[in-house]
């Protein structure tokens, strides 16, 4: 019988982790007021995500959200995004041993020869617009890769999973606002959607699109997931599902003990619950269209054994004792996710 520790060493090798979602922008801003300093070291429990968790979790691309909350005045939205985008670019100016900024899967491959973390940005939400198509084409030129539709507010583009309908998925806007994602070269993230929004953009895109943090409905009946309905469609669409690690979305009784207001005994969560909808998802979308998403520094619990960024390699030893091998192992660590890069990257390119 084959080493499951092999087998990831073997999958690493052939291709670093690439995580759809970390907040530590978000994060750094509220602890540390966007300040760099001493952010190449061990920073302890107060995150998730530090230089050496990153390197002990194999992680050699990192999509960085660049969120900010929905609920602000419009005007600040934009504001409050740049400063993340910022943060994100004086990180890697401060430490380029460690981070490379990445816009493509070409950049992705420099940072992979030079040792350092390929450092792509993701905007959490059309809110981050304020109704602007000029503000996401200066997004670009910045560049942030992908951009979620909606986060927890129904916006006037689309409606949130999380939010009273408007519009039935997508609003006229909306559908403008994914043609204008697919000539920039931006990817359609629809983590965070209502269904009918998801199926609305899966018709409307020209390109793939991605799930930056989401799991799987049929597993965990959270609001946040995604059916299968929608899963089977993945395909066809070319995108890739990068599954999340938030308890409430990986386990039915974690959701059902939070919802009913944390009475009782927390009940546990671990890594056999996620990697439950890893493979729920392979055998609905296919191995060729997952991903990881683990949205570090997002969420207040995480389930054991993966409390940080360095927690990879568990979750993939995981996969391998239940007879996952190497190839399929190194898709789902950053593979997929770079097929979808390499398919948008001209367009991005281009509008930059």
């Amino acid at each position: 019988m084959t080493d499951a520790a092999a087998i990831v060493r073997d999958a690493l090798a052939r291709h670093p982790i690439i995580d759809g979602h970390n907040d530590w922008a978000w994060e750094v801003r509220g602890q540390r007021d966007y300040s760099v300093d001493g952010l190449d070291g061990d920073l302890g429990d107060g995150f998730d995500t530090d230089v050496p968790r990153l390197r002990a979790g194999g992680v050699g691309g990192q999509f960085w959200s660049v969120f900010v909350d929905d609920r602000r005045a419009g005007a600040e939205h934009v504001r409050e995004t740049l400063e993340q985008i910022d943060f994100v670019h004086r990180l890697a100016a401060r430490y380029p041993q460690h981070f490379t900024l990445a816009r493509t899967a070409a950049d992705l491959e420099k940072a992979r020869e030079s040792g350092t973390i390929a450092s792509f940005l993701g905007a959490e939400g059309s809110h981050q617009l304020d109704g602007s198509l000029a503000v996401l084409r200066q997004y670009a030129r910045l560049g942030v890769r992908y951009l979620t539709l909606t986060h927890g507010l129904t916006t006037d583009f689309a409606d949130s999973a999380t939010d009273e309908p408007q519009h039935g998925g997508l609003s006229g806007r909306g559908r403008e606002l994914v043609r204008e994602l697919n000539r920039l070269g931006m990817l359609v993230d629809l983590s965070h959607v209502a269904p009918a929004t998801m199926h609305d953009a899966l018709d409307e895109t020209s390109a793939p699109a991605i799930f930056s943090h989401s799991s799987c409905r049929a597993v965990t009946d959270h609001v946040r997931n995604v059916p299968d309905d929608v899963l089977e469609r993945m395909p066809d669409n070319g995108g890739v599902v990068m599954i999340t690690f938030v308890p409430q979305f990986v386990s039915n009784d974690y959701r059902r003990w939070l919802s009913a207001g944390r009475e009782g005994a927390k009940p546990r969560v671990t890594i056999a619950d996620v990697a439950d909808h890893v493979e729920h998802a392979r055998e609905v979308a296919g191995a060729r269209h997952i991903g990881l998403g683990g949205d570090f520094d997002g969420t207040p619990e995480l389930p054991e054994g993966l409390e940080s960024v360095a927690g990879y390699p568990a979750l993939l030893t995981e996969l391998a004792g239940r007879g996952w091998g190497a190839d399929e192992l190194a898709g789902l660590a950053g593979g997929n996710i770079t097929r979808v890069l390499r398919a948008t990257d001209a367009a991005f390119a281009a509008s930059a």
